[in-house]
């Protein structure tokens, strides 16, 4: 069973499923000023319902998403783009494209490496592979004016899903996230590596999470280089340290104190909110359904706010790295995701190790059987499936290890927060979040056993995130910390952030871009740590950042995938 506008409805069978607090769940509110927005919850038993929302608009969802260069059109661009503004690859010379094969286990195994620790000779290597993609044609599929508008073409609505041309295939805020970007660098690298005529040249990573490689890389500050873009936040040059958490003002914090607050930052995203395969992944995204059903965790930080914090925020639109358009034209865009193509291997990794059950991928076949399109090194057009890409050595390369030492950077509580619930004022949704607000949230189960947390994980739901595409958009969300300026930037009741960067989407009427997403926030572990497990109810204060933002509906789930 599942909710839908008050009612529970049967849903088919699914992968993944959660405990909702389904229409038994209201809000309840007061004329007093001083009252308090409660979910509050019957007592009767919880329905199980399909993890997946049908985000369809009535028509028919399921199956694995494909794209086609029939399909390819110009792409929703925000305000006062910077030129070229068409993205879609060239024609391919065969009428259909080849289906991907893995490469051939004896070719050498390529070793990527961390930017800050290969050498001059290594990164020479690099530069010298950008220069001559920039010296191809740009009617070659191989040059880097096509490789950047690889991901202009997927992420700005340019595709359409094959077989429902009115719907677009967007590869962001979805479980499609880490296997596309993994495929693109695949095909990147190949292409480098036979430019140079050197089939083990592997890509290196920008090791941002680890404190060594906390600074953009000084070979792409070099304005003579083919690796310089001079589209930049000229602010941001190195020694600068990277903030993970940027969202367009400067810190103030020390060297060692920003580094403290990244690593916290990477255990949240990495571990506590990363309990589950869609919490890290991304939601689910078939066709069928609309796009951007919602987003995992990396994808929101450290992904969105190195792109920004990459960007020239002088811009409208914080070009290059800052706006999914022109992303692609810098060339550090690739050492940076070759580094988030590192942590989805990291998140298997430490899930191994720590015993973390739902550090899985999905085995849904809607997931593994969706396809893209990429040109290869001999520039043949080929379908690559999730499936493809799921093991790297079958790719034949591996990453070298930095070290994950945000594994124990867990955030510490602040003393001394007020749990005081009587001041809470009434707060009705929809909501525009133009202030702070704080909610008070009903749990359906309290004092859960550490079998049942390992069954099922507490989730707090944020649905019907509406924002303008054109502009950056950052709020956050705190814990049973209605005092929330008492908590540190990397304290622990700062349960999570939403960052998204411009993009744009032209709405039915055609007369607005707006994006409309989702958020999740793991609590079992949170709640641990605030000492909450045997409340029966939560606070949820957020506090908007930068941009504007609209907000549907909160609500607490229980997950099991």
């Amino acid at each position: 069973m599942a909710c839908s506008r008050g009612a529970c409805a049967p849903l088919a069978v699914a992968a993944c499923v959660f405990l909702v607090l389904c229409a038994v769940a209201t809000v309840v509110y007061t004329s007093s000023s001083l009252s308090t927005a409660l979910l509050a919850v019957s007592g009767l038993r919880p329905y199980i319902a399909s993890l997946t929302t049908n985000g369809s608009g009535g028509t028919n969802v399921g199956g694995s998403l494909h794209t086609s260069l029939h399909t390819c059109r110009k792409p929703k661009l925000p305000p006062n783009p910077l030129p070229p503004f068409y993205c879609c690859p060239p024609a391919s010379s065969s009428s259909e494209p080849i289906n991907f094969t893995l490469p051939d286990p004896v070719e050498p195994l390529r070793v990527r490496r961390p930017v800050h620790g290969v050498g001059a000779e290594y990164m020479a290597k690099y530069e010298r592979a950008i220069a001559l993609m920039k010296a191809l044609p740009h009617t070659d599929p191989r040059s880097f004016y096509q490789m950047a508008n690889i991901h202009c073409a997927y992420c700005t609505g340019s595709y359409r899903q094959t077989g429902n041309p009115e719907l677009d295939m967007q590869i962001h805020f979805s479980w499609f996230f880490f296997p596309f970007h993994r495929a693109y660098l695949y095909f990147f690298e190949r292409i480098a590596a036979k430019l140079l005529g050197e089939p083990d040249f592997a890509l290196p990573f920008w090791s941002w999470d680890v404190p060594e490689g906390m600074r953009m890389p000084p070979e792409f500050a070099n304005s003579s280089s083919p690796l310089y873009d001079p589209v930049r936040n000229p602010r941001h040059a190195p020694p600068r340290l990277v903030d993970l958490d940027f969202v367009g003002v400067e810190s103030n914090r020390t060297d060692e104190q920003q580094i403290q607050h990244n690593l916290r930052t990477m255990y949240k995203q990495m571990i506590g909110n990363a309990a589950l395969p869609s919490l890290f992944h991304g939601q689910p995204f078939r066709a069928g359904q609309f796009d951007k059903p919602g987003p995992g965790t990396v994808e929101l930080s450290p992904h969105n706010t190195v792109h920004t914090w990459t960007g020239d925020i002088a811009l409208t639109n914080v070009e290059n790295m800052g706006t999914y358009y022109s992303a692609g034209r810098d060339p550090l865009f690739y050492p940076h995701h070759s580094n988030i193509d590192r942590l989805w291997e990291a998140w298997r990794q430490v899930g191994a190790a720590h015993g973390y059950r739902g550090h899985v991928d999905f085995v849904d076949p809607d997931w593994l059987d969706s396809s893209f399109l990429f040109y290869d090194e001999e520039s043949r057009l080929v379908r690559i499936t999730v499936r493809d890409v799921l093991d790297t050595e079958k790719l034949r390369y591996k990453f070298d290890g930095v070290g994950m030492p945000w594994v124990d950077a867990r955030p510490p509580t602040t003393p001394n927060v007020s749990k005081n619930k009587a001041l809470l004022k009434s707060v009705r949704f929809p909501l525009s979040l133009h202030k702070v607000v704080t909610v008070e949230v009903r749990r359906l189960q309290v004092l859960r056993s550490t079998e049942e947390k390992e069954a099922r994980e507490e989730v707090l739901v944020i649905e019907g995130i509406e924002t303008d595409g054109t502009e950056m958009v950052k709020f956050d969300v705190y814990v049973n910390a209605m005092e929330h300026k008492k908590v540190e930037p990397s304290g622990r009741e700062l349960a999570g952030s939403y960052m998204c960067l411009s993009h744009p989407r032209i709405d039915g009427t055609g007369k607005g871009m707006i994006v409309e997403t989702s958020m999740r926030v793991a609590l079992n572990e949170l709640l641990e740590d605030l000492d909450a497990d045997g409340d029966e109810t939560v606070t949820v204060t957020l506090v908007p950042r930068h941009g504007k933002v609209k907000i549907r509906s909160l609500r607490i789930v229980y997950m099991v995938e």
